[in-house]
This record gives structure tokens, sequence and C-alpha cells, in this order.
């Protein structure tokens, strides 16, 4: 499941920029593809045609209410498909591969409702990594609702209501994502 459904205040229009030959969203797609499984996209609104061809094979599902964040369109996301478990990335992250999701895969064990990543910040803190996680769709789905319908909506209070695995990640390229003008560019020269 990839959400591509966010406002981008801080770079509008930024899953369409270039990342290498191709638009952000279609290389976070391209890291994924090989996995084998179905792509979802989870979206507010209809993909213009530059992205919208590239990623015909996707299977698009539209957030049934608007303004309600990742929660959100997750919830939308996990009620409309049929699969018991998903693999969530953010739309603009484009150094999340299938390497990174077995990872999470060789981690998952019976009884799990979700595997998220946590590495270390540089204050000692923890930084959690839900956009780059996965999931039991239809637990993270109820959890997800309650959560919403208390005003508790962050992924990190949904998780918390979940019987989750934290993943304890050093690789922090991996979670590299596009938000400002300032990391695209990083991301660009990157690239370079």
């Amino acid at each position: 499941m990839i959400l591509a459904g966010g406002e981008a205040t801080r770079l509008p229009g930024k899953l369409a920029k270039p990342a290498g030959d191709v638009p952000l969203l279609v290389r976070v797609y391209r890291n994924l593809e090989p996995a084998g499984c179905p792509v979802y996209l989870s979206l507010k609104q209809p993909l213009p045609p530059e992205l919208a061809e590239p990623l015909k094979r996707c299977t698009p599902v539209y957030d049934v209410e608007r303004q309600r964040g990742p929660v959100g369109g997750l919830v939308s996301s996990f009620a409309a498909i049929t699969r018991r478990y998903a693999f969530v990335c953010a739309g603009d992250a484009p150094l999340v591969d299938v390497a990174h999701l077995r990872r999470l895969l060789d981690a998952w064990r019976e009884g799990d409702e979700a595997v998220v990543p946590v590495r270390g910040r540089h204050d000692g803190g923890e930084q959690w990594e839900p956009l780059a996680a996965l999931y039991d769709a239809p637990a993270f789905a109820r959890a997800g609702e309650s959560a919403l319908r208390a005003g508790r909506a962050s992924m990190r209070q949904v998780i918390e209501r979940l019987r989750a695995r934290l993943l304890p990640m050093e690789d922090e390229a991996v979670f590299t994502n596009v938000n400002t003008p300032a990391e695209y560019a990083a991301f660009v020269e990157r690239l370079a």
C-alpha cells in the first residue's frame, strides 16, 4: 500500500517531481513491485496523467473521508482490500525497497499485528517509521477507526493499540523522505 494522498503543502507536486528518470511516486512503485504482490495506491483523488499511465498496474483506493491524515487513508484503504497483511510505504520514500520489506517479514511472529521499524535519534530518543511498516490490515482498520472516533489519530497512537513488534534498524538511508525543497535537493544530489 503506497500512501499517495497527502497534501504536500511543504513541497507541492512532489510525487510527480523527477527522481532519476521517473517521477518520485513511480520510483517508489518500481522499488516495491519486484515483491510480486498486488500494489495499491491510497489516494484522495485520481492521479494526474503523467503518474496514472506508469502506475496503471496499481489498484487505486480512495479515502472515504478527507482530512483524516495517513490513519484515515489507511483505514479507508484497508477496509477496501481483501489482503490480510499489508506493507505500507509513503509515496515520498524513494529508498524503501523489497529488501526492507523482507527484513520486516523475517521479524513477523505469530500474533503480531504490526512490525514497525524504529531507529535511534541523535538526542537518544526513538524515531518510529510507521510509513515503512508491515500491518495486519483488519487489525489496523479497527484500531485506526477507534482512534479516529476518539480524536487520537496519529499513526503512533494507532500502533500503540496493536500488538506491535518494534524492530530496531540502523539503516537511516532507507527512511529518506522527500517532504521539503531541501530534502528534495539532497535526494537529487544523492542520485547524481
